[in-house]
């Protein structure tokens, strides 16, 4: 009996060891679809704006917690494949990230990663892929750096995203990149999910702008839908997906907590200044005078969530008008995008001569809009009230999904807000006068 049970311990033996091991199942996927769930091959791959646009940029991308030596490639593009053997190889630094810091999450452990190429030339346009360096890389991806000096530039910004992202911010992107697909930046004014934490809906945001989202260096921008409790015990914080997932600027100067959600980028004598309107308000104002006080860019533009002239009903940033209007006005910012207000609106401020009477010349303009599919109705008396401030509307809608394109050439600014189907709905343009800093308006009006 003893050698019969010998022998059943060594085929026992024998097949566990030459049996295929079947991996231990765990519940840290259960429920998710597979473009949630991470793995070798990189995925939500997002160029950002870190140093000069002309010689600098940066990606960030996902993996499972199985990558921990990741490298980006970067080349100049040439017309058939023999760039890579000019290839530079840069290691990433890697964040271990874990989902389940907030409660509706799987609990699940990613690793983030991230380079600043840096050392570009500028208006170069540039092949580079992420991966581990040896089996499991992304696709070669292009981005061109922005030009030394003052040129041609085309930008898209978009309204708040936030709900139902796969099924209907999709079809906004991509008709955005048909309608612009050389833009060199796109602006996202903030909300671009509706809960803060939620993985889910990061992971339908960049499934919707799939590769887009690495072809397009993103200025992303906080609204208050990127700030909530990770739980009923915990304070109301920024999105735990932030930082790792964005490459940002960092104000050194700004507390801690407003880092990489306010910054600047200096693209081609075009100033564009992100504030964050859910959060420390105070500590931007002034913040945002010194950026304007030393600019010497011939285009100066704000954005951030909440709308300085909000369109619809019970919203009202009182706070902006009071503290942050006059800033525009002193300093001659020509452009504030903003979201938060699920319509649209477009308007100006008339320059007033010693009269009162309107002498021609505007100050800054303001837009509000919205590329998802939340809507909301405009509040025509709080907009008329707006007077008071030297706020003329000049277009609105409702109801409607957009996505706007703007472009600099030369002295003047044209804006373009297009719907979803792609069809141009508002246009204004500025003409400015870059030794005085008047500026004049023709647009399609009401």
């Amino acid at each position: 009996m003893r050698s019969c049970y010998l022998a059943f311990c060594v085929a026992l033996l024998v097949c566990f060891l030459t049996f295929p091991v079947v991996a231990q199942h765990t519940h840290d996927h259960d429920g998710l679809h597979h473009w949630e769930i991470p793995s070798k091959d990189p995925d939500r791959i997002i160029l950002t704006f870190n140093g000069d646009p002309a010689t600098t940029r940066a990606v960030t991308w996902r993996t499972d917690t199985s990558i921990s030596g990741a490298v980006a490639q970067i080349a100049e593009a040439t017309e058939n494949s023999k760039f890579t053997e000019n290839a530079i190889t840069v290691n990433a630094t890697t964040e271990e990230f874990d989902l389940g810091l907030y409660k509706d999450n799987n609990s699940l452990i990613v690793h983030y990663h991230s380079v600043v190429f840096e050392g570009l030339k500028p208006d170069m346009l540039y092949a580079y892929r992420v991966g581990d360096g040896d089996e499991h890389w992304s696709e070669w991806i292009h981005f061109r750096t922005a030009k030394a000096e003052y040129a041609p530039t085309q930008f898209v910004y978009f309204g708040d995203a936030q709900n139902d992202i796969l099924n209907h911010w999709s079809r906004v992107i991509r008709m955005a990149y048909q309608t612009a697909p050389d833009a060199s930046f796109v602006v996202h004014a903030g909300d671009l999910v509706n809960y803060a934490h939620r993985d889910y809906e990061w992971a339908q945001w960049f499934k919707a702008g799939g590769f887009i989202h690495s072809q397009w260096t993103a200025i992303p921008v906080v609204g208050n839908h990127e700030f909530m409790r990770t739980s009923q015990l915990r304070p109301r914080t920024l999105s735990i997906q932030w930082r790792p997932q964005f490459t940002l600027p960092v104000e050194q100067g700004l507390d801690p907590k407003l880092h990489e959600t306010v910054y600047s980028v200096n693209y081609q004598d075009i100033q564009v200044i992100v504030l964050n309107s859910a959060d420390q308000l105070e500590e931007q104002t002034e913040y945002l005078e010194n950026q304007l006080k030393n600019s010497t860019a011939k285009w100066k533009i704000i954005t951030c969530h909440h709308s300085v002239f909000s369109p619809a009903k019970g919203r009202n940033f009182q706070f902006a008008r009071d503290h942050w209007k006059p800033l525009l006005d002193k300093y001659g910012v020509d452009l504030v995008l903003n979201g938060h207000d699920h319509t649209y609106a477009r308007g100006h401020i008339p320059v007033r001569n010693t009269d009162g009477e309107t002498s021609g010349d505007i100050g800054t303009m303001y837009v509000t809009s919205v590329s998802g599919p939340k809507q909301y109705r405009i509040d025509d008396e709080q907009m008329k009230a707006y007077a008071t401030d030297g706020y003329q509307r000049d277009k609105a809608g409702e109801q409607t999904q957009f996505f706007q394109v703007i472009s600099v050439e030369d002295n003047t600014l044209t804006y373009v807000a297009y719907t979803v189907l792609g069809e141009e709905y508002d246009r204004a343009v500025i003409t400015k006068n870059f030794e005085t800093g008047k500026k004049t308006l023709l647009q399609d009006a009401e």
